[in-house]
């Protein structure tokens, strides 16, 4: 069966540079988001060390930018230095802490590394933030950290507050879909399904949890709806090809 581990992260990666400008007042400001750029895109394609090279050296020449420590935060938890990680989300959330694009990854991170409840707080004020873009993503991020401390039955709310501020919101549409077929609600998972596929939307993500509730409830005639659209529309997708063991095939 697939599981997305990965939170609906607005992740630093993303958003470098919206969060708060590199300021004038350091050093070599231009050269400095020059190698944040460079540094995140070698931190995508996996050469750490290189990533590590060109981040500690933006960080001399703009020691007080949230870009250069939310990517050395993120370069830090790659390297599996939690430590310092949290260090870099810390001073980031200093220099810019209206930012709720900080606030969202920071409690991605929390989340991860135990600190469930002020993971949640954090994800509680980047999604009541009028001023956040994508309350959603924070919504939906707490409710997968909820999740994965077992704590279920409280991820709805906030599941279904991102779904109505974001209808087409994937993400916290599955979410809420493999929740109901987990809590022992496969009808209300079906419910949930529908009516995103209902406004002319579709997800490989979605269309899996629309097999597996009608599994769940016995009718095999609506999962091969489901399953059909998944061949169609997604033949070569990683839940595509987790049909046959779910199938029995």
């Amino acid at each position: 069966m697939i599981r997305r581990s990965a939170f609906a992260l607005l992740s630093a990666l993303a958003v470098l540079g919206l969060a708060a400008p590199i300021r004038a007042a350091d050093l070599n400001p231009d050269a400095a988001r020059a190698n944040v750029q460079l540094g995140v895109a070698y931190l995508q394609q996996g050469n750490l060390a290189v990533a590590k090279e060109k981040l500690e050296r933006a960080l001399k020449q703009a020691p007080r930018s949230v870009e250069v420590h939310t990517a050395l935060a993120f370069l830090y938890e790659r390297l599996d230095k939690p430590v310092k990680a949290e260090e870099e989300y810390e001073t980031a959330m200093k220099l810019a802490p209206a930012s709720s694009d900080v606030r969202n990854n920071y409690a991605v991170f929390l989340c991860g590394h135990g600190k469930v409840d002020k993971a949640l707080a954090n994800f509680d004020l980047a999604a009541k933030d009028r001023l956040y873009a994508t309350p959603w993503a924070a919504l939906t991020n707490s409710a997968i950290c909820l999740r994965t401390v077992k704590r279920g039955p409280e991820a709805i709310r906030p599941l279904e507050e991102a779904i109505r501020l974001r209808p087409d919101y994937a993400s916290a549409v599955y979410e809420l879909a493999d929740l109901k077929i987990e809590l022992g609600s496969p009808a209300e998972a079906s419910q949930v399904v529908d009516r995103f596929l209902a406004i002319g939307l579709v997800s490989p993500d979605v269309l899996l949890a629309g097999v597996r509730a009608a599994q769940a409830r016995g009718d095999r005639a609506a999962a091969q709806v489901y399953v059909r659209r998944l061949r169609r529309d997604f033949q070569d997708s990683a839940q595509t090809r987790a049909l046959p063991q779910l199938l029995g095939e």
